[in-house]
């Protein structure tokens, strides 16, 4: 890999499980950077939840094929934050329920999905100066990334901040439920056939388990701005 960067910048991918505090800490990291945020999960989030509205089966190929290559994916920045929008629906707080959530582990594991949202990604960040955050940015969508991070925390830390997470929008599934969603998506996601979690041999690992969000925010800040010194040297 050479040392140079790209044209706006380098290409930093963040993946590890769910609810690892990727999202958040990617936010984070762009605005810190002036960088754009990617949000994957977001995308496969709204192939599920447009899947759900067509009556498409996650195991429907042929179906799925056919939503993607119609669907169109854009964000939008909003304040601090960007909102998601399918064929120029804003579907933001829609795609973030726990039924898509479980539903994106099973339809972002079809060969058709992963292969057209693929194409959207990597144009998105061909250039450079983009953050991207999901399973396998560093393993598949960018190997070549100059900034790799696997992110993650025990299931138990996991589930509980998901859980005050539902509890604040008044869901009412118990600590004890939340976890187990969070293990059988490890589960699912792991163990899928195309692109399984797993961590990229040359990605700094962070276990966020008992690090505050603005410990691991300056681990990484410190790691991406040391790259582009390097690369501006070169």
């Amino acid at each position: 890999m050479s040392d140079t960067v790209r044209e706006n910048g380098v290409i930093v991918a963040i993946d590890g499980p769910s609810g690892a505090g990727k999202s958040s800490l990617t936010k984070l990291l762009a605005k810190r950077l002036g960088y754009i945020h990617i949000d994957t999960g977001a995308m496969f989030r709204a192939v599920a939840l447009m899947a759900k509205r067509s009556g498409i089966a996650a195991n429907d190929d042929v179906g799925l094929a056919e939503l993607c290559r119609t669907l169109e994916i854009t964000f939008v920045r909003d304040g601090e934050g960007c909102r998601v929008l399918a064929n120029g629906e804003d579907v933001s707080r829609e795609i973030r329920t726990e039924e898509i959530g479980l539903l994106t582990s099973a339809v972002s594991a079809r060969k058709p999905v992963r292969a057209a949202l693929l194409t959207m990604q990597r144009a998105m960040g061909a250039k450079g100066g983009v953050i991207l955050e999901g399973r396998d940015i560093g393993t598949v969508v960018f190997p070549d990334a100059e900034v790799k991070f696997f992110l993650s925390a025990s299931a138990e830390e996991r589930g509980r901040r998901r859980y005050l997470e539902l509890a604040a929008r008044g869901d009412g599934a118990t600590l004890e439920e939340t976890i187990a969603k969070v293990i059988q998506r490890d589960r699912q996601d792991e163990g899928r056939e195309h692109a399984p979690l797993k961590q990229a041999a040359d990605a700094l690992p962070i276990d966020s388990t008992s690090l505050s969000i603005d410990e691991v925010l300056a681990v990484m800040e410190t790691a991406v701005r040391e790259r582009i010194a390097k690369g501006e040297k070169g």
